[in-house]
């Protein structure tokens, strides 16, 4: 067992503490000191403690001295302990109730994810996020400065009429695939796209919870004001101009300073490839290529068991000219003519593939074009099959039982009693033997078959995506995400229940199991966000909020207007890291207005600079949009630090600007 499964398995004795390395055993005490300082300004016991659980959680977030879910499920769990220690911390009773402790698990924030994560899990099962995954390719090439930009831009814009994690779980299974064509790792495409679809919810009024609940607000507020200084609600559009400027910021900045800040990790989703393996195993070098074959070449007419054995390639797929293509089980036979402008999907070693083009005079495609969703990474590949003594294909050959179009099994070698045989030594003429490995290209839908028949094949490769895609039933999910997001838009529903109906839907309807969609939530998600939940309620009943808002602003006295609305955006952007960015607004928006009109600027202006900052959540992962990628995208938090660093000050920048040109 290594030592941070030990660890995790044992809790917290005191030798762990020893072996914590110097920079967090450092910070720690630092971290103490602070605490201790703070508890002697404050000016409740109340606060005081709610100031030190908020440090605590600071340090272990930024230190990682444990799982960022461990460091939200401990703090919850301390929160609720304090009921039990209340008379020995000299409260009378615990920070927050021990009733309400667990309410985060039943929030509409939390519900509401789960249910998005279920929906784009049941778009993915049909298929339509592989379609969009191959128009973004085929848009934006295979590089990371094209796709990154028309993701996010894509994600902001949808972002900007549903809730940004809505958009974000929609898109998660995109950029996995395009992950997994592309060999790009996750991590340096999950970010930008998670920020743009935090940063598109400020282009609507309807983009984001607290501009949704803004307008109510400041009809409340006006209820205190004179008739002169009432305030007009804003319009659907009002904040668009803002907003796209905020989005193009995002954006650009990834595309700018993207290879300096996003890291590179193996996160949850990762590419299946299996060449380097059975390049080291077999000796099996080889690739994978598209050609298109002209008219006035040679190759036309030609079958395939013309080509194949002389040339010692092996054709995997054919797209004719009348649409129909052909792979898998019950696709290519070896008497299959070729046509001109038919595209093939062809493998063998790289001299091999020159040769063949080359005599053939073929259009050589850089990337698979017209195959690069069938034949992915993540929908095929090379495996390994064993022929089993119980096996009905002992004493016959792979050109007997037409392997390819029976079972969908390309065979590019043999292996037999220490020795590999390699296509076009003539292994399709070899009868089999129990014990022969075939090394095969197959769809994974294929393999997953073949798998079945354990009579005849013992499948030795386990490591790929079992997918069970279900085209015939994308109707039925696009209808159910539809009705989701019609409830949404145009009704006063809670969010969770209209985003639960399109979950539920995509059960009842046969698109997705009950068992798939458990498997599709990222639970770690899940108790991250809910455990964080109590921590936010104990800060605002405490009056941890309003008094740090009120130290933060006394500092200021005498500052000009934009300063003022500078140092509302900074409070805001504080609160919603520590507090759910809904009691931010509500705990904000009060106090802004009090500061315009005592500044003699415009109370509107400053209530929409509140909403529009509690969307600057960058630096650690509690916004539910960077929970939701942290996993996948195998982030840890000094990633967001690093690149949400620099787009915390990007943000705040662009915002004050754009609010002072535009208002």
């Amino acid at each position: 067992m290594n030592t941070s499964t030990e660890t995790q398995s044992r809790g917290f004795p005191l030798r762990w503490l020893k072996r914590l390395p110097m920079k967090q055993t450092v910070a720690g005490a630092v971290f103490l000191v602070l605490a201790i300082l703070m508890s002697q300004v404050v000016p409740s016991v109340e606060i005081a403690w709610v100031t030190a659980v908020l440090i605590l959680t600071i340090y272990l977030f930024a230190f990682e001295v444990v799982g960022v879910d461990v460091a939200a499920i401990l703090i919850m769990v301390l929160l609720g302990l304090t009921g039990l220690f209340a008379p020995l911390m000299g409260l009378e009773e615990g920070l927050v109730p021990s009733t309400a402790l667990f309410n985060g698990f039943s929030s509409n924030a939390v519900v509401s994810i789960i249910a998005v994560m279920i929906i784009g899990a049941g778009l993915d099962k049909t298929g339509l996020m592989g379609k969009v995954a191959n128009w973004i390719l085929k848009v934006g090439g295979r590089t990371e400065k094209r796709i990154i930009p028309i993701v996010s831009s894509t994600v902001g814009f949808i972002s900007c009429f549903m809730q940004n994690v809505g958009a974000a779980a929609l898109f998660l299974p995109v950029v996995s695939r395009i992950s997994g064509r592309t060999g790009l790792p996750m991590s340096r495409l999950l970010m930008p796209m998670g920020f743009c679809a935090i940063l598109g919810g400020t282009m609507t009024m309807i983009g984001s919870s607290p501009l949704i609940l803004l307008n109510d607000l400041m009809l409340t507020s006006n209820q205190a004001l004179p008739a002169d200084q009432q305030m007009d609600p804003w319009s659907l559009f009002s904040v668009t101009p803002v907003g796209i400027c905020l989005v193009l910021t995002g954006i650009l900045y990834f595309m700018v300073a993207g290879r300096f800040v996003l890291p590179n990790n193996e996160g949850d989703s990762k590419a299946v490839s299996t060449l380097e393996y059975f390049k080291d195993t077999y000796g099996v070098d080889y690739e994978l290529m598209e050609v298109r074959v002209p008219e006035d070449s040679t190759l036309v007419d030609k079958t395939l068991a013309e080509i194949e054995r002389p040339y010692q390639v092996r054709v995997t797929a054919a797209q004719f000219t009348n649409g129909i293509r052909r792979i898998g089980a019950g696709g290519l036979e070896r008497s299959v003519g070729i046509e001109s402008n038919t595209i093939l999907a062809i493998m063998g070693s790289a001299d091999a593939l020159d040769k063949f083009t080359a005599d053939f005079e073929l259009d050589r495609r850089p990337e698979l074009d017209s195959f690069s969703e069938a034949l992915s990474a993540a929908k095929a590949g090379i495996a390994e099959v064993v022929i089993p003594p119980s096996s009905q294909l002992v004493g016959k050959s792979a050109q007997d039982v037409r392997l390819r179009n029976a079972y969908g099994l390309a065979m590019v070698a043999m292996h037999r009693a220490g020795e590999t045989s390699m296509a076009g030594q003539g292994i399709r003429t070899v009868e089999f033997q129990a014990g022969d490995t075939l090394v095969c290209h197959t769809t994974w839908e294929a393999l997953n078959r073949v798998a079945q028949d354990r009579l005849n094949f013992i499948v030795v490769t386990s490591n790929y995506p079992k997918e069970d895609l279900r085209p015939h039933k994308v109707g039925w999910a696009l209808g159910f995400f539809l009705i989701a997001l019609t409830m949404v838009l145009f009704t006063d529903i809670r969010l969770s229940i209209a985003l639960l109906t399109g979950a539920v839907g995509m059960v009842l309807s046969g698109v997705m199991s009950i068992e798939e969609a458990y498997e599709s939530v990222s639970w770690k998600t899940v108790f991250l966000l809910a455990s964080l939940i109590p921590l936010g309620m104990a800060v605002e009943t405490t009056g941890t909020a309003a008094w740090i808002a009120d130290q933060t602003l006394s500092l200021l006295d005498g500052m000009p207007i934009w300063g003022l609305q500078l140092a509302v955006a900074v409070l805001a952007t504080f609160f919603t890291l520590v507090m759910s960015n809904v009691g931010a607004t509500v705990l904000l928006v009060p106090l802004a207005v009090n500061i315009a009109i005592g500044a003699g600027a415009d109370p509107a202006v400053f209530a929409l600079t509140v909403a529009l900052a509690t969307s600057n959540s960058f630096l650690i992962p509690t916004h539910q949009v960077n929970a939701l990628i942290m996993g996948p995208g195998g982030y840890r938090v000094p990633d967001f630090m690093k690149a949400g660093g620099v787009m915390t000050l990007l943000f705040l920048v662009v915002l004050i600007v754009m609010m002072n040109v535009v208002f």
